[in-house]
């Protein structure tokens, strides 16, 4: 048995909307080195935690967390469509085990995912069906939201469950860290946008690059006085990274929801993905973890980091 960890944020406005070149080469050769480092592990499952960007989940239908044993991304954005290789026997398995630990947890046999899922997939393994992977979607951008002592629950239970597996477990947390794309809300939405977060699958090829071009020119504007959302929030991503790192897993059941709203922004609840990866990794026991790299880059409207964790029972089985 071995687990490792990789944490990293995603942005939808990668190569459409960049910083300057000094910061694409430096995220670009943290990108590499990450995925070198997993290829030279080889994982025999990845375990995604991933958000959603109203992409597959709606309010017609929004639970905090569903489990896919099937899965396809859709393609948003620069991100890559089709299905991913998902090992369905062991995905259910996983599921029945987070059910009997007493945490409430959704199933698709057909999920659709988006960037959130399948850009931090490809950076990592140069594809989306490379490996076999269990994405686990953990709702950050529908309020209202699960509280966090959920989050470190439904991590542990997973955790446990890839503890006892003959196998080299990768855990990936997709999201964060501090940002504010223009996603409505719900409760003031026009009838039209509030109609698309209820039931907007599938949609046509024109509404989709209009909801794309919106978020280009959010990151055009994004951090400077013209631009109403919350900005970036350095000081904030460096104290949670700093935490998960350090292991302080009981701290995660006190994270209070409006304040990360306010502090970091609506979107900064995407860090839910890395507390649940961070749970999970802790269940199998102590840890030691890196920070990879670090940037607040305002044009991809991300708190951009890279953070990664290796479970002290892999070391210790590890070759010097």
């Amino acid at each position: 048995m071995a687990i490792r960890l990789k944490c990293l944020s995603h942005t939808p406005l990668r190569g459409l909307n960049d910083p300057s070149p000094e910061i694409i080469r430096d995220v670009d050769a943290a990108l590499a080195k990450a995925r070198a480092e997993v290829e030279a592990y080889d994982p025999e499952l990845i375990v995604m935690f991933a958000p959603d960007h109203f992409n597959g989940l709606f309010y017609d239908l929004m639970p905090p967390f569903v489990l896919a044993t099937a899965a396809s991304g859709v393609g948003d954005y620069t991100s890559l469509p089709g299905p991913l290789s998902i090992p369905g026997a062991l995905a259910l398995d996983l599921a029945a085990h987070i059910l009997d630990s007493d945490v409430d947890i959704a199933i698709s046999h057909r999920l659709q995912v988006d960037h959130g899922c399948t850009q931090t997939l490809e950076e990592l393994t140069g594809g989306i069906d490379r490996y076999p992977v269990i994405p686990i979607v953990i709702n950050s951008v529908a309020p209202p939201f699960a509280p966090y002592r959920r989050i470190r629950h439904l991590g542990e239970a997973a955790g446990r469950f890839l503890a006892a597996l003959d196998k080299r477990v990768l855990i990936v947390g997709s999201g964060g860290l501090s940002h504010e794309p223009p996603v409505p809300m719900i409760t003031d939405a026009p009838e039209v946008v509030r109609e698309f977060l209820i039931a907007g699958r599938n949609p046509t090829a024109e509404a989709r690059a209009a909801r794309q071009a919106r978020t280009i020119a959010a990151g055009q504007i994004y951090g400077t006085p013209a631009c109403p959302l919350t900005p970036l929030n350095p000081e904030w991503d460096q104290a949670m990274i700093d935490l998960l790192l350090r292991g302080d897993i009981d701290a995660i059941e006190h994270f209070d929801i409006a304040e990360i709203t306010r502090t970091a922004g609506r979107s900064a609840h995407e860090v839910r993905t890395w507390a649940a990866a961070f749970s999970a990794l802790a269940a199998a026991g102590a840890y030691t973890g890196t920070r990879d790299f670090y940037c607040p880059i305002k044009e991809w409207i991300a708190g951009y980091g890279i953070v990664s964790a290796t479970s002290l029972i892999d070391a210790e089985l590890s070759p010097a």
